[in-house]
């Protein structure tokens, strides 16, 4: 069972907040849920933010293709940021990555305790509460297709921590702190950070009513993403089909019930908090963070079946408004961790070995399944077991920085990629793919004509011959490829217009003549 701090909330919220002792806890919490997680860079939406780190480092990577991330990254300095530190380091880029992804999760955990502490007076409680967040980070958020954090850095994850150090000063009533925290949080990604200042709004409007004026003003000129509002194209709605997300007309009833089944508990929650029912687990923060978690909740769902639903704001999709259940669902498992330290767990080592054992022990499995080809962890500078990658690394080393590559526009999905993204590992050009680019080319309009046209060009990718590989190199200047054990030209000799310098059993690359 964890330590208990020697300052209950009640005498001292500040207090413990940074001692030594409970930060060290939260590092051991930190390596755990670090080990449960895994890790893999360049995974899925890393794709885009691990490639445009390395461009940063150095601008003639991506030639051809660098405007997939490119545009959208204006409105963030995450990617500036993390090379800044990089550079300033001197550390191998790789590394420095990692730590970062180390810290974030530390500061989520760190802010979540501290909320924690303002909110539940038994260590019980507000140890529960930051461990039950620890074993479920990777936890997926109901029909949003993310989770809460994601097993590489993400600025969503930097963008949480801020957030939840933001909730933490409106607690504590200095308001002004918060704006400033959100305004850095909107600085890394300006979507959360919305989220962020809504329900900070909702809390502060609960404690002093006065001051939304202030917190929303502040957060009124803080907009930079005109590129959302560019208008809608065929090739555009093209786009936005692969975001499956963007469509909640089309939601599993589970995934509604993801949404609903929270704001019910918490419903039935304030009603038993404001009977006093649960008055002795309370700090003063409980009634006002469920309240407002209750009011922020019920309005962005209207706010987001609002914006999702109609025809006519179909360009107001990419804005991602249902994901505010990113910061409701982190704040609900907080409290519901927070119920269980204080009413089955308490002080019995036992108890909190049958919880916290077998549900680590599924969340790491449940990651293993999603990225069986390859390590749990991929640390940095360790030879790749997946084959896709041992291919990627070949290419980095062994390819011109101009080159053009081209492969299947579904590889993400082919068994065995598991979802590693090529710009960001193989770290040169290529064609637009159907899964990731698509998504860029749903928020960034001017990207769907040019993301049509390549993707169409690659259609039916597996059945090509050599005619089809020319008329590539001819249409868009491309001078390599990457054949996959799935393509019907992977088990033919080399002919007069390639030859393949790397395969290894799932991945043949090979240049165009």
């Amino acid at each position: 069972m964890p330590p208990s701090p020697k300052n209950p909330i009640n005498t001292n919220p500040n207090r413990g907040d940074w001692s030594v002792a409970n930060l060290s806890f939260l590092a051991v919490l930190t390596a755990f849920a670090f080990v449960i997680m895994g890790y893999h860079a360049g995974l899925e939406d890393d794709a885009f933010y691990l490639a445009a780190i390395k461009r940063n480092l150095n601008p003639a990577l991506f030639p051809h293709d660098a405007d997939f991330f490119r545009v959208q990254f204006q409105a963030t300095i995450f990617d500036k940021l993390i090379a800044a530190s990089i550079r300033l380091t001197h550390l191998p880029a790789a590394w420095v990555v990692m730590f970062w992804q180390l810290a974030a999760i530390f500061f989520i955990l760190h802010g979540c305790w501290r909320i924690a502490r303002r909110c539940f007076v038994e260590p019980a409680a507000q140890w529960a509460a930051v461990s039950l967040i620890a074993a479920l980070l990777t936890l997926p958020v109901s029909g949003t297709a993310i989770n809460l954090a994601d097993q590489y850095l993400h600025p969503r994850a930097l963008a949480t921590a801020l957030i939840l150090a933001a909730v933490v000063a409106v607690l504590e009533r200095r308001v002004w702190l918060a704006v400033l925290l959100l305004i850095m949080g909107f600085s890394i990604h300006a979507i959360m950070a919305a989220f962020g200042i809504s329900f900070c709004a909702f809390l502060v409007w609960h404690r002093r009513p006065m001051q939304l004026r202030a917190s929303s003003a502040a957060a009124a000129f803080l907009f930079p993403l005109g590129w959302v509002f560019e208008p809608a194209s065929d090739a555009w709605r093209k786009a936005a089909s692969t975001r499956g997300f963007y469509y909640i007309s089309h939601w599993a009833w589970y995934e509604w019930l993801g949404v609903l089944a929270p704001l019910a508990l918490l419903f039935l929650f304030q009603r038993a908090v404001r009977r006093r029912r649960l008055s002795m687990a309370g700090g003063p923060a409980l009634v006002p963070l469920v309240s407002s978690l209750l009011y922020y909740g019920v309005f962005q769902t209207v706010v987001g079946v609002a914006i999702m639903l109609p025809a006519s704001l179909e360009r107001l999709r990419p804005l991602e408004p249902m994901r505010y259940l990113h910061l409701l669902y982190l704040l609900f498992f907080l409290l519901a961790g927070g119920l269980l330290g204080q009413y089955v767990l308490g002080r019995y080592s036992y108890r909190w070995a049958l919880l916290f054992l077998p549900l680590s022990a599924g969340m790491w499995y449940a990651q293993l399944q999603m990225c069986p080809a390859s390590a749990h962890m991929e640390w940095p500078g360790a030879t790749p077991q997946n084959s896709w990658l041992q291919a990627f690394d070949w290419i980095r080393k062994n390819t011109p920085l101009d080159a053009l590559f081209a492969l299947d526009p579904h590889y993400m999905q082919i068994p065995g990629e598991d979802y590693h993204g090529f710009r960001a590992l193989a770290e040169r050009s290529v064609l637009a793919d159907y899964d990731k680019d698509g998504g860029m080319a749903a928020r960034v309009p001017r990207l769907a004509p040019r993301w049509l046209r390549e993707v169409t060009a690659e259609s039916g990718w597996r059945d090509f011959g050599a005619e089809d590989f020319g008329r590539l190199k001819n249409e868009f200047g491309v001078n390599w490829i990457i054949l996959s054990r799935e393509d019907k030209l992977f088990s033919q000799t080399q002919s007069e217009s390639m030859t393949c310098p790397y395969e290894n059993q799932q991945v043949r690359v090979c240049r165009l003549y």
